[in-house]
């Protein structure tokens, strides 16, 4: 197994006022070489957003972006239904930009704050017809067992949302003294494991809130945990 961990504090900050960010990678002002991507793991992003603010229309282009709130409401309108759509906790969107689109998104709420993971991942095709797409997932359908989020276009998987790319977006909310097993796709990928909340154990590495870790060239491994614990677990290919 080979694996890195990236601590909570250590991630690139950004405070804009209306917009506090954390970055696990590389992102507008933030530079780190040693964290530009992992293999298609392009961008995951922890953003607090004020109430009422947002991101104004802006482009782009051959990324798979993912958006997931973790609290609060978010909208988005884009340059392919041009309305307001609303995306709630517990749901996730996802967004294909291929050959070129145009979104704005904002808090939904004029009274409280967002925060949500904005994920981007590098696709394995260009140019496609840009697509757009949601779905609420039931919490307790995670509770100790994996719920997938999101899996490739090409995947017979049901019930998840679809990207170009040959990768996997799930969470699990563990009790704690519990332990639970990760079998990766193909042992090619590499698996990004933010820990949302709690703290958990692997390879007799210690995660706590918001910490992370980066784990490839292993086709399993397990998660030990000391409390109960919510994790994000982004599988990508190394290779792309």
């Amino acid at each position: 197994m080979k694996k890195s961990i990236v601590k909570a504090n250590d991630r690139g900050t950004a405070d804009y006022g209306w917009l506090k960010a954390k970055y696990s990678f590389s992102f507008a002002n933030y530079y780190n070489p040693q964290h530009v991507n992992f293999g298609a793991l392009r961008v995951l992003n922890d953003d607090i957003i004020e109430k009422g603010m947002g991101f104004g229309t802006h482009p782009h282009d051959n990324m798979e972006i993912i958006t997931i709130p973790l609290q609060g409401s978010l909208k988005h309108k884009d340059s392919m239904s041009n309305t307001w759509i609303p995306i709630q906790t517990g749901e996730v969107q996802v967004m294909s930009a291929g050959k070129g689109i145009q979104h704005s998104e904002m808090n939904n709420s004029t009274t409280e704050k967002i925060n949500l993971f904005q994920i981007w991942i590098i696709p394995n095709e260009q140019g496609v017809e840009p697509r757009y797409d949601q779905k609420k997932f039931d919490v307790l359908e995670r509770k100790n067992k994996l719920q997938v989020l999101v899996t490739s276009i090409n995947s017979d998987h049901s019930g998840s949302l679809k990207i170009h790319q040959e990768a996997k977006i799930s969470r699990i909310d563990l009790d704690a003294n519990s332990s639970f097993e990760y079998n990766l796709i193909s042992e090619s990928n590499g698996v990004f494991i933010m820990n949302i909340a709690g703290s958990i154990e692997i390879d007799n590495e210690i995660l706590n809130d918001r910490d992370a870790i980066k784990i490839e060239q292993v086709g399993k491994f397990q998660i030990n945990t000391k409390k109960d614990s919510q994790l994000l677990f982004i599988e990508v290919p190394m290779i792309f």
